[in-house]
């Protein structure tokens, strides 16, 4: 469809025609993309919406392709799976696990989560608000007050315990510890805290 045809009838006529239609066909298409744009700029930050591509024509020609960025998806996903499968959001097993090894999963999954932060590009850090306030609270809220009064002075008496009982098992040697039934309470209300925080790891990685 033309909009503009240009012929030449003879060596001194020269004849313009303009498809009325075409151009009002195009004033209407180029206003929607207008209107389009317009609503989804408010959007950008907040839903991790970007233009991908924007082609114009006429009629069935014109099309604007709108993509979701899986970037907060991608690394929801990933800190979800960390926390899922660690001894994190797993309930504490008295009778099996180890509370230097839980210490150790932790100390592990502080690194990664900090890693997958700065995977976050800064021109989406807005738009990303949710998953960072999410992981800050599990790193900064849950993990670290607990780690920062137990750990070091856990870690001191257990590695003493270690030389003078080698005919106990690990978990034999944690029960004897004199805090050990406070340490428990508070690591098993950690579990159920990060539990919370978990889920909404799933639901930002899932969400369509």
């Amino acid at each position: 469809m033309d909009i503009i045809n240009i012929e030449l009838e003879n060596w001194y006529s020269l004849s313009i025609k303009l498809n009325y239609f075409a151009i009002i066909l195009l004033f209407v298409i180029l206003f929607g993309v207008s209107i389009i744009v317009k609503k989804i700029l408010p959007l950008l930050h907040k839903n991790s919406m970007y233009i991908d591509e924007v082609e114009l024509g006429i009629g069935t020609n014109s099309k604007v392709k709108i993509k979701f960025s899986r970037e907060d998806r991608e690394i929801a996903y990933k800190l979800w799976v960390e926390m899922s499968t660690r001894k994190i959001i797993l309930p504490f097993d008295e009778e099996n696990d180890v509370i230097v090894e839980v210490y150790d999963s932790w100390y592990s999954f502080f690194g990664i989560a900090r890693g997958l932060l700065k995977d976050i590009p800064v021109e989406k850090l807005n738009s990303s608000l949710q998953l960072i306030s999410v992981t800050d609270r599990v790193l900064n809220k849950c993990l670290r007050p607990h780690l920062t009064k137990w750990q070091a002075r856990f870690r001191k008496w257990y590695n003493l315990q270690l030389d003078s009982n080698s005919d106990l098992t690990p978990q034999e040697i944690q029960y004897t510890y004199p805090h050990y039934n406070e340490l428990i309470k508070e690591l098993k209300a950690i579990n159920k805290n990060i539990d919370y925080y978990g889920e909404i790891l799933k639901k930002l990685a899932f969400k369509e």
